[in-house]
């Protein structure tokens, strides 16, 4: 059986928990943001940047379904990128039709020189958190991603 946490009688946003993820995540970004401009970096050509890194993405699809990010944005984001001598499009070799994105040795460089600029920020957004919070926040999130990724499309609507 389903847990009912939340009655429509008697739901508020500010109590829900997608209100409350998406508002972390505005603060954090709001906290991110102007350390990653001091560098001359957006947050987005972070994320490009983190994901290819990572192995989180391969190709600007990749990129636009994980992160919700608009195609026609995230190819000005690429090119900028490109242009910064961050990244390389090559050609899939197992699929001609296929664009793969390659960060450069460059690009690893400036990941490498960003990474502490968001370590700290974090360290200073958890600093009331024990090592224990943290990594049962992580889990929390974690098994609510896997919830929501379970829900299947036609009852998310409804």
């Amino acid at each position: 059986m389903t847990r009912k946490h939340y009655q429509a009688s008697t739901y508020q946003a500010r109590t829900s928990v997608g209100y409350l993820v998406k508002r972390a995540q505005g603060a954090m970004l709001e906290s991110i943001e102007p350390a990653f401009a001091a560098q001359g970096f957006t947050l987005m050509q972070w994320v490009v940047l983190m994901y290819l890194r990572d192995g989180l993405a391969r190709t600007a699809k990749d990129i636009c379904a994980e992160f919700r990010h608009d195609s026609g944005a995230l190819t000005r984001v690429l090119d900028q990128l490109e242009e910064r001598g961050c990244i390389e499009r090559r050609r899939s070799t197992r699929d001609r039709r296929s664009v793969e994105l390659h960060l450069t040795a460059r690009g690893r460089q400036i990941v490498q020189s960003l990474v502490p600029v968001v370590v700290d920020r974090l360290n200073l957004a958890l600093a009331d958190f024990s090592r224990e919070e943290v990594q049962e926040l992580t889990r929390l999130l974690n098994k609510l991603i896997v919830g929501v990724e379970a829900i299947p499309r036609e009852e998310a609507v409804s």
